[in-house]
């Protein structure tokens, strides 16, 4: 009962202070603030108190090898939203994820060498973007159901997926974990209420993002098992934090700032 009512409150927490943070300062940044793990941060919580630490450190270099999934579905909504309206690019950017999810499926690394791998994947993805230019965030206003809509989504699928992992085994459950869900949400709004431009900065903003996230889910399945929980999680959280903070200071090449 603690572990369902803690997800009921800490994921819409999480959720609605991102979006209201990336609300106040745009497109872009509010990709990059979605790049910290608030999904899939919590499901590795949840699965380190049930089914346990072994299974959830399994389970976050699932979720770190899911980097390289993310940089797939950056890279196939950015290009599609070049020539086609946001649904399409929607259903390319999903394909794209489950195929790279489907891929990754098939290999079993150890955490180091999937981190390595993810880091190689964010900077190849973020050199193959679309070289587009955000001149300027226009004034139309999202709809007051807007962030309610994302915190009841996030929930639904933080309780979905904890329920359904030990049936999906840690590493399935862990590759699917982090699917991209408040960047799509942000970049389709961003694409269907401004330009094609300001899809592709928050998506530039999600890459940017994802070196947090892969700190965090290496420190996860590293220490896990051997230091519990929280002392994971503490080192988890200050990595992300460290990585989060040198992101943005280079994200301002990027215009992220």
């Amino acid at each position: 009962m603690e572990a369902f009512l803690l997800k009921l409150l800490v994921t819409p927490a999480l959720v609605g202070v991102a979006s209201l943070a990336g609300r106040r300062w745009g497109a872009a940044v509010s990709g990059w603030l979605v790049g910290i793990p608030l999904t899939s941060g919590p499901i590795a919580f949840f699965l380190a108190l049930d089914p346990g630490v072994h299974f959830a450190a399994d389970a976050s270099v699932g979720i770190l090898a899911g980097t390289m999934s993310q940089a797939a579905f950056a890279l196939a909504y950015a290009w599609t939203g070049m020539r086609f309206p946001w649904p399409a690019c929607l259903a390319a950017s999903t394909v794209a994820f489950l195929g790279a999810t489907w891929f990754l499926d098939l290999f079993r690394l150890d955490g180091a060498w999937t981190f390595l791998l993810a880091v190689c994947a964010l900077v190849m993805a973020m050199i193959l973007m679309p070289k587009v230019r955000l001149d300027r965030e226009p004034a139309s206003p999202l709809p007051w159901w807007d962030i309610p809509a994302r915190m009841l989504v996030a929930t639904v699928f933080v309780i979905a997926l904890t329920y359904a992992a030990p049936l999906l085994g840690a590493r399935l459950a862990g590759l699917l974990a982090p699917f991209p869900l408040y960047a799509a949400v942000l970049a389709v709004f961003a694409h269907r209420l401004q330009s094609e431009a300001a899809a592709v900065a928050v998506l530039r903003g999600l890459l940017l993002g994802l070196f947090a996230f892969a700190g965090f889910f290496l420190s996860l399945s590293t220490l896990l098992v051997t230091q519990g929980i929280v002392v994971a999680f503490a080192a988890a959280i200050a990595v992300a934090l460290v990585a989060q903070s040198a992101s943005l200071l280079a994200g301002r090449r990027w215009q992220l700032a």
